[in-house]
């Protein structure tokens, strides 16, 4: 039998090109191909060749980008639950891969599955990283690299490919660099382009303890100006699209006489309508697993600060709207129907307190 020789009882024919040339050990038996015969074909000179530990490339060359991301989701996956042996039925476009179980594609490689622009082409990545669960009793080996979680996040599916969702595959990225310019580059261009929001990154990021290192600190400052410059286009493109009043800009409001009662990103004084954005990250009530007592300490007292200027300003009369850069991107048109709202009642408010508009 040569490697072009139909296998029995299950031909490889009804398989995709990348399936078909590369195969863990467990599915060519499931064609009929006996561990004997796969040892035979991958003997030097033969027409197979072990890529990883379990896993065929059915071809002597070396191989693709695409062979190389299948080659490690094979090695690294759980087999389906019954089925040990099993080929997986062909996936619709964009369903998961039957083969692909508990693992993900993750760290730069997950990037440039996400097109990121700074992410290096698969080609150049010497290792893939796979996310797996923390119990699996695997060990990286050659171009597979293994990542391990306490709890996989939902995976994306791209090209047939289960991909870990962008704020994960940074953080797993970033682990790995000690470049600052390259980790900035990636932290920003994932908000530049839309890929997530700041706060997303920044729990990825604490979750995985790399705040601790200057380099990534450095980044998420130069992460955050960035999403803030963004929310605030957004905050103006909004105001513009829907046709509301010009508010005064980024100003401190205080007391005549009296005390700083605190900044906010737009204001209407003759309606008494306060938007302030929330660029924190990540944000009270969100997932914060794996912080520490301190870090809980500080976001708490960062949103009772929030908390506290709000109560302030709606005691003397002015109407804060509380808005995320999420619901900005996501929910504008209902952002500005709160908006228009706000304003809009100001006239069935009783008058609000006099308030001096400072430039901030």
């Amino acid at each position: 039998m040569n490697h072009n020789t139909p296998l029995h009882p299950r031909p490889l024919h009804h398989l995709t090109t990348s399936q078909r040339r590369v195969m863990s050990t467990a599915q060519l038996r499931d064609h009929g191909v006996s561990g004997a015969e796969t040892s035979a074909h991958c003997r030097p000179e033969g027409p197979w060749q072990q890529f990883l530990p379990g896993v065929v490339l059915l071809h002597p060359g070396p191989p693709t980008s695409e062979e190389r991301l299948h080659g490690v989701l094979l090695f690294a996956g759980r087999p389906p639950a019954g089925r040990t042996g099993a080929v997986p039925a062909q996936p619709g476009p964009g369903a998961p891969h039957a083969a692909y179980t508990d693992v993900m594609i993750t760290g730069l490689a997950a990037l440039a599955l996400h097109r990121f622009s700074c992410a290096p082409p698969l080609p150049s990545l010497d290792r893939i990283d796979v996310l797996v669960e923390r119990t699996r009793r695997l060990r990286s080996t050659g171009c597979a690299r293994l990542v391990r979680t306490h709890a996989l996040p939902a995976a994306q599916q791209i090209a047939g490919l289960p991909v870990a969702p962008v704020e994960r595959a940074l953080a797993d990225a970033v682990a790995q660099l000690a470049d600052a310019g390259a980790v900035r580059r990636l932290l920003t261009e994932a908000v530049r382009a839309g890929h997530c929001e700041p706060a997303a990154v920044v729990r990825e990021l604490n979750s995985a303890r790399l705040l601790t290192r200057p380099h990534v600190v450095d980044a998420v400052d130069a992460l955050l100006a960035e999403g803030r410059a963004i929310a605030e286009d957004r905050l103006y493109g909004l105001i513009r699209e829907h046709e509301l009043p010009d508010p005064l800009w980024n100003v401190d409001l205080r007391l005549p006489g009296g005390p700083h009662l605190g900044s906010v990103d737009a204001y209407w004084p003759e309606h008494a309508v306060a938007v302030e954005l929330d660029t924190r990250a990540p944000r009270q009530g969100e997932d914060s697993s794996g912080w520490t007592l301190v870090e809980r300490s500080r976001e708490l007292g960062e949103w009772s600060e929030y908390a506290r200027k709000r109560e302030h300003l709606e005691r003397l009369g002015v109407t804060v709207v509380h808005i995320t850069p999420r619901k900005l991107r996501d929910a504008a048109e209902q952002q500005a129907t709160v908006l228009r709202t706000a304003l809009m009642a100001a006239a069935d408010r009783e008058p609000a307190a006099y308030l001096v508009v400072l430039p901030r």
